[in-house]
C-alpha cells in the first residue's frame, strides 16, 4: 500500500502541469458554466413554457449529460489515457521508473488508477457544478423552483453510470498508448472507435454494448421507467473490458521495464 501511495504521488507531480490533469477540471467548470448562463439568459423563454420543476432539472443536467457522454467524456478519456503514459515514452523512463525500489505492480497500478482519479474527479465536478448551477438559477430567478425538485439521486446514479462506462475505454486505450508511444496511433484508434461506437448506439445494434466505445452513450439511454439501475449490461461489459485490459497491460509494462 505504501508503494502504490508513493507511486500516485510522483504521478501527481510528473503530470499536474498537463493538459490531462487541467482538462478534468476546466471542462466541467467551462460547460457547467455556458449551459448556466445559457440558460439565464434565455430564462423567460424558457419560464413561459411553464414546465415544471422536475422537467426544468431534466432539461438543465440535460444538456451537460448530452454532450458529456456522446463525445466529450469518451474523447477525454482517450486523450488523457495517452497522456499519462507519454510522459514516459517522451522522456524514456520506462527502465528508470521499474528500477526504483518499489513493487512493479504497485507502480503500474498507480498510473493506472492516477488516470481512473482523473476521470472521477471530472464527473464529480460534473455532477456538483450542475447541482450548484441549477439552484444559483434559482437564486437568481425564484420562478424557475428548482428548490421544489430534488435531482441528486437521479443524477448521482447517471453520473456513477457514466464513470464505470468509461473504464473500458480508459483500459483500452490505456493498453494502445503503452504499444504505440506515437501520438497518431492511439489518438487515431481511439477516434475511429468512437466514430464506430456512437454509430453503433445511435442504431441501436443489439451487440453494442460489446464495443467499448459504446458505453458511455448507452450509459445515458433510460430504456425503462422508474429508479435508474446502476449495473446493466454494458456497465458489466465495461467492468470486463477494465479487467482484462489492465492485466494485459501490466504484462506490456513488466516486459518494457526489463529490456
Amino acid at each position: 500500500m505504501q508503494a502504490l501511495l508513493i507511486s500516485l504521488r510522483s504521478e501527481f507531480y510528473k503530470s499536474r502541469k498537463t493538459l490531462a490533469f487541467w482538462a478534468a477540471i476546466l471542462l466541467p467548470v467551462l460547460i457547467c458554466g455556458m449551459i448556466t448562463s445559457g440558460t439565464y439568459l434565455k430564462s423567460e423563454k424558457i419560464l413561459s413554457m411553464n414546465y415544471p420543476p422536475n422537467i426544468l432539472w431534466m432539461n438543465f443536467a440535460g444538456a451537460a449529460l448530452g454532450i458529456m457522454g456522446s463525445l466529450i467524456l469518451p474523447f477525454y478519456v482517450i486523450f488523457m489515457a495517452f497522456s499519462v503514459n507519454n510522459i514516459e515514452h517522451k522522456n524514456d523512463t520506462w527502465k528508470t521508473l521499474f528500477s526504483q525500489p518499489l513493487n512493479k505492480f504497485s507502480i503500474y497500478s498507480a498510473k493506472y488508477l492516477y488516470a481512473v482519479l482523473l476521470i472521477f474527479i471530472c464527473l464529480a465536478l460534473f455532477l456538483l457544478l450542475t447541482y450548484g448551477s441549477g439552484h444559483l438559477l434559482h437564486l437568481l430567478n425564484p420562478r424557475f423552483r428548482f428548490d421544489e425538485f430534488s435531482p441528486w439521486e437521479m443524477l448521482s446514479r447517471v453520473y456513477s453510470r457514466l464513470f464505470l462506462a468509461s473504464l473500458g475505454i480508459l483500459s483500452l486505450q490505456f493498453f494502445i498508448s503503452l504499444v504505440w508511444a506515437d501520438f497518431l496511433k492511439p489518438m487515431g484508434l481511439g477516434f475511429i472507435g468512437l466514430i464506430a461506437g456512437l454509430i453503433s448506439a445511435s442504431k441501436g445494434w443489439e451487440y453494442a454494448y460489446t464495443i467499448p466505445y459504446c458505453h458511455p452513450v448507452m450509459a445515458l439511454s433510460m430504456k425503462k421507467p422508474g429508479p435508474i439501475v446502476i449495473f446493466t449490461q454494458e456497465i458489466y461489459s465495461s467492468l470486463i473490458y477494465a479487467l482484462v485490459f489492465f492485466l494485459i497491460g501490466y504484462f506490456i509494462v513488466a516486459k518494457k521495464s526489463i529490456r
